[in-house]
């Protein structure tokens, strides 16, 4: 195996990882469902009341699958449909407990992060950031939708608003 493949193979196994343990420590009600936990994210932190079909290529699920995440969502009290902007599409708002939900997500994705982290020096971290935004930004040309990276991400802490994301100024190459 050639040192490429070494690491792009611990590189998405530790993706995965955190994932997977994302998942497992935000724990009910996201049922063990990262399209839940990300749905919830998502809203939480930049999708301001989606159509279904926004909340859908956000997690690039099919029509059908996102309306079966919403119908979830909205059975565990999670999420409710309201009105869109015009009178055919309906948005998806988080309930309280949905806000709730989406916190108890982004805090323990947070908590976990900071933990995986924790042994790096600020040099190492700095050299982790650069590295990853890299790779990150990648995404955006070879991920159906590009941009939509971010599912999980809390936005304030990839410095978006500032213009420090790098898979939103990857997008915003691509696609301006």
């Amino acid at each position: 195996m050639s040192e490429l493949d070494r690491h792009g193979n611990l590189f998405g196994a530790v993706a995965v990882a955190v994932a997977d343990l994302t998942v497992d420590r935000a724990g009910s009600p996201v049922g063990g469902s990262l399209s839940d936990a990300a749905a919830l994210s998502a809203m939480y932190h930049f999708l301001d009341r989606p159509s279904v079909d926004q909340l859908r290529r956000v997690l690039g699920l099919t029509h059908s699958g996102a309306v079966r995440l919403v119908d979830r969502l909205a059975a565990d009290g999670l999420v409710e449909r309201s009105g869109g902007p015009d009178g055919r599409t309906r948005s998806v708002v988080l309930t309280r407990k949905g806000r709730a939900a989406a916190h108890r997500v982004a805090a323990a994705r947070a908590e976990l992060l900071v933990g995986l982290l924790d042994g790096l020096s600020a040099s190492e971290r700095r050299t982790l950031h650069e590295l990853i935004g890299k790779v990150a930004a990648n995404l955006v040309d070879v991920k159906d939708g590009g941009a939509w990276v971010c599912r999980l991400c809390d936005t304030r802490a990839c410095g978006r608003d500032e213009g420090r994301c790098a898979v939103a100024n990857a997008a915003a190459v691509k696609y301006a």
